[in-house]
C-alpha cells in the first residue's frame, strides 16, 4: 500500500519530502495499532437485474451498508473505551489489498479500521447548534 501510496503522490508531483512523512505515517498508524480491520463488500449476495440503473442502485445500498456497518463497529468501540479511525486507503488500491490478504476476486475492500486503547482524550468535542445544520422547508 505504502509503495502504491508513493507512486500515485509522485505522480501528481506532490513534495517528495511530504510524500515519505505520509507514507510513514499511513504505514505505522496501521502497523501500530493493535487491532486492524480490513472492510470489504461483495455482490455475491445482492439481486441481480438487466438493467444498468438498477445494478447501479444495488451497488451503491452495499457501499452504504457497508459503510453503515463501519460506523456501527466505530460506535460499539467508542462506548467500549476504545479509540477507532476509519482509513479509506484500501479504495486506492484494492488489488494490492486483495492479493496480500488473499480475498476472494469479489471482495472489494473498502476500508481499515484501526483500535485501540485512546492516546489521549483528545480535542472536547462542541456540538453545533441545530440551526447551523438542519434546514427546514417553510409552509405555504
Amino acid at each position: 500500500m505504502g509503495s502504491r501510496l508513493r507512486a500515485d503522490r509522485l505522480k501528481d508531483g506532490d513534495p517528495e519530502k511530504a510524500v515519505e512523512a505520509d507514507v510513514t505515517r499511513s504505514y505505522e498508524r496501521i502497523t501500530l495499532a493493535p487491532v486492524v480491520i480490513v472492510v470489504a463488500s461483495t455482490a455475491d449476495e445482492m439481486d441481480r437485474y438487466l438493467d444498468a440503473a438498477r445494478r447501479q442502485a444495488e451497488y451503491l445500498m452495499a457501499i452504504q451498508s457497508t459503510a453503515m456497518a463501519v460506523q456501527n463497529l466505530l460506535l460499539a468501540a467508542h462506548s467500549a473505551g476504545l479509540a477507532g479511525c476509519w482509513m479509506c486507503a484500501p479504495l486506492f488500491c484494492a488489488s494490492v489489498v486483495r492479493t496480500v490478504l488473499e480475498l476472494p476476486a469479489d471482495w472489494q475492500p473498502q476500508a481499515i479500521v484501526t483500535l485501540g486503547i485512546p492516546a489521549s482524550k483528545g480535542k472536547p468535542h462542541v456540538r453545533r447548534p441545530l440551526m447551523d445544520v438542519v434546514r427546514y422547508l417553510e409552509e405555504e
